[in-house]
């Protein structure tokens, strides 16, 4: 199973900038950003967690790319596409769960030792499902860092 860091819980003020996000706040991404490159160690390259292509259409940004990007700089890398428009909103834990296949690897990652990145870890099925298509392009996921743990 993926080692998982997070800056905290989903409640209170980490709950209302994520939410922010997902409206589209770039400013509140950034800052998201910021406090995210605490958990930043060099080496492993960053890989966000995709959004689909409608919320991006939707929100007018890519939020846990926008924050990869803050905290890891160059090291971050987009990797990942979704497959579908498959989104985990709305599921029951055991959808959650046994969803698979819903992203496709886009760079050779092959050898990289690899950071998964995400907003917010409920179930971790979404990032052991990212973590499963990296490693079977041939890179060493070694950990993943999300913005808060529900």
């Amino acid at each position: 199973s993926l080692h998982v860091r997070a800056l905290g819980t989903y409640d209170g003020a980490l709950r209302s900038a994520i939410l922010a996000v997902k409206d589209g706040r770039r400013d509140v991404a950034a800052a998201l950003g910021a406090r995210m490159a605490a958990l930043y160690v060099p080496g492993p390259r960053w890989v966000p967690v995709p959004s689909s292509r409608a919320r991006v259409r939707m929100r007018g940004i890519d939020g846990v790319r926008t924050i990869a990007l803050r905290a890891a700089g160059e090291a971050a890398c987009a990797a990942l596409r979704r497959a579908g428009s498959d989104a985990q909103r709305g599921r029951s834990r055991t959808e959650r769960i046994s969803a698979s296949g819903r992203f496709t690897c886009v760079a050779d990652v092959r050898g990289l030792h690899l950071v998964l990145c995400d907003d917010v870890c409920t179930t971790g099925s979404t990032l052991e499902d990212c973590a499963h298509e990296l490693r079977a392009a041939g890179a060493h996921v070694v950990a993943a860092v999300v913005v808060a743990l529900a």
